[in-house]
């Protein structure tokens, strides 16, 4: 009896959960009579058929995102680098998601894959970095169009991580490191080129300013020395004007006459204390009208000055 009872019990139970589904937000439901898609049951309360009717597949209809596992891909130039990312599929049609494909996010991933190889060979490694957006938008048209008979819509697609092998960053790193001892020693050669420019710059200026002194040097010197010599011929003019007007005045001849004398005998004097043999005259009788004509000359100026006074 008791047996019989729990029985019964289960038996509308199940009867109960096969004749009543409810489809919750965001989902939706598959419904199958005998074995064929009936149609496709939307968010809320449903009736259906016990035996006959199931609830064959339920779909996730919000935007999904699904990782795409890191594999190793061989860029243009022969590099290998190892892509992830993440492809965004969103269920359109929840019927050919249930019956065009067995798994939809399984097929998504392995054509997200095999466009993403396909794309990456195309590119250089430096490309590969730098069109990013391209490699993203590239791989969502390819698998867009094969994915549109599944009855999904791929929003978008993400390079998560692009990493070249080990082997790779080494020759990279090196080669980066080349290029940075390139740069420095052209910047230290620039460097030392602009120091030897301005050196001999200023070699050059000090070089034009002591030539410069120089020259206003002499050039100074020079028009001392013209000044120099008009003064004294300015003086030397102005000495033998007076002497030619006292020349001139009476007596002025006498007294030049007796001015040379007397010039005459201390040269001859200081030449005979300064020779080391004896200096005599040539003719005495030169001597002696040398004094004759002093003693003349002494008596005329003489008289002169007494007729003057």
């Amino acid at each position: 009896m008791l047996f019989g009872i729990t029985l019964g019990a289960v038996a509308a139970v199940w009867v109960v959960s096969r004749t009543f589904i409810v489809v919750s937000e965001r989902h939706a439901v598959v419904k199958e009579r005998l074995g064929k898609p009936e149609g496709v049951l939307k968010p809320g309360f449903h009736f259906m058929l016990p035996i006959f009717d199931r609830a064959a597949y339920t779909q996730e209809m919000r935007e999904q995102a699904i990782d795409v596992p890191p594999q190793m891909c061989i860029t243009k130039d022969n590099i290998q680098v190892e892509v992830d990312g993440i492809v965004y599929v969103q269920v359109m049609d929840p019927l050919k998601a249930s019956y065009e494909v067995s798994d939809y996010r399984q097929a998504a991933i392995n054509l997200a894959m095999t466009t993403m190889r396909s794309e990456v060979g195309k590119l250089t490694l430096e490309e590969t970095f730098a069109e990013r957006d391209k490699i993203n938008d590239s791989i969502v048209k390819e698998i867009d169009k094969d994915s549109a008979k599944w009855g999904i819509k791929v929003r978008r697609y993400e390079v998560k991580n692009l990493a070249p092998s080990a082997a790779v960053v080494h020759t990279l790193e090196k080669q980066m490191e080349a290029e940075r001892q390139k740069r420095a020693a052209i910047t230290i050669s620039g460097g030392q080129k602009e120091a030897k420019i301005l050196v001999s710059e200023g070699e050059m200026t000090q070089s034009i300013n002591l030539s410069e002194g120089e020259k206003q040097k002499r050039i100074n010197e020079a028009n001392g020395r013209a000044a120099e010599i008009r003064l004294i011929a300015d003086a030397t003019a102005n000495a033998n004007q007076l002497v030619a007007e006292a020349i001139q005045t009476p007596g002025g001849e006498v007294a030049v006459k007796v001015q040379l004398s007397e010039q005459y005998i201390h040269e001859l004097g200081r030449v005979l204390d300064g020779a080391d043999v004896t200096v005599v005259p040539q003719g005495i009788a030169q001597m002696r009208g040398f004094f004759e004509a002093m003693a003349q000359v002494t008596a005329a100026t003489a008289s002169t000055v007494k007729e003057e006074g």
